[in-house]
């Protein structure tokens, strides 16, 4: 983990984006983001048998980049830092159109 010290403010990429006339329509909608540090498959019983003190290994390494989700969508991978004692999470790689659009359902 590393401090946002030098990170430039997500205020100022918002503003610049909101004062576009083609995110203004947009930039009202909700969406969530969430943010993958890895899975794993367990059976019910091993689920049941987790108490104070388990650890469950997880499919990713620890130095590996976290995934960056929006409404499910892959978006881009990023790392952990620590902004005023809360995580956050920092961009490393936007991923591609084409990554971004293989997460999104299509509906007729």
């Amino acid at each position: 983990m590393s401090d946002m010290s030098e990170a430039p403010k997500m205020e100022s990429a918002i503003g610049k984006m909101n004062a576009s006339p083609q995110y203004h329509l947009l930039s009202s909608i909700p969406v969530r983001l969430t943010v993958e540090v890895g899975s794993t498959s367990l059976r019910l019983s091993e689920i049941m048998d987790l108490a104070e003190g388990s650890v469950v290994e997880l499919d990713r390494q620890a130095d590996d980049l976290l995934d960056i989700m929006v409404n499910g969508a892959l978006i881009a991978r990023g790392e952990v830092v620590t902004v005023n004692g809360r995580y956050g999470i920092r961009v490393v790689d936007v991923a591609s159109t084409e990554a971004m659009m293989a997460g999104v359902e299509r509906r007729n």
